[in-house]
């Protein structure tokens, strides 16, 4: 069997950097979440819906199950842990009242500001200092990598 090939080192380089912006990050959101006594779980799934609204896509325990890989059980545990804290609520779906759709809370969304504002900001301003041509680079590069470590993770899944 061939022996797999080394990446360069400028590729590696900017993997290692990758991973060192991640590793920051992951801290960040730990700290917030236990700041705020939330499981890793419950950031990611305010995460996702604040994603949805955004995106204008349906926000619903669905979505969170497939977005966060987890069962139909374990969504409704998450979904009733968030509620039951004030971080969202459950309102049914006016096109279709037979569908629950779930919306982060203004004070939710506010407890977030309060702490990743400052976050946000230094990213911003960050971004910049990159010309608009280096900001599509910079995007194309993210959107690209995101899309290679959720294959990664799909051929990783047993």
């Amino acid at each position: 069997m061939p022996e797999p090939t080394r990446p360069d080192d400028d590729a590696l380089t900017i993997v290692h950097r990758v991973r060192a912006l991640t590793i920051e990050l992951h801290l960040i959101g730990a700290d917030f979440a236990s700041r705020n006594r939330l499981h890793t779980t419950d950031l990611r799934a305010l995460i996702c819906l604040l994603d949805a609204d955004r995106s204008g896509v349906p926000a619903t325990p669905g979505l969170l199950a497939d977005e966060l890989a987890l069962t139909s059980a374990s969504t409704t545990a998450l979904v009733d842990r968030l509620e039951r804290a004030g971080h969202i609520r459950r309102v049914r779906d006016t096109a279709d009242r037979r569908r629950v759709l779930l919306e982060v809370t203004p004070s939710a969304v506010e407890l977030g500001w309060s702490f990743f504002g400052p976050l946000i900001g230094a990213a911003t301003e960050t971004i910049d200092d990159f010309t608009p041509d280096e900001q599509g680079t910079i995007e194309r590069f993210l959107v690209q990598m995101t899309a290679a470590a959720a294959a990664t993770r799909d051929q990783l899944a047993p």
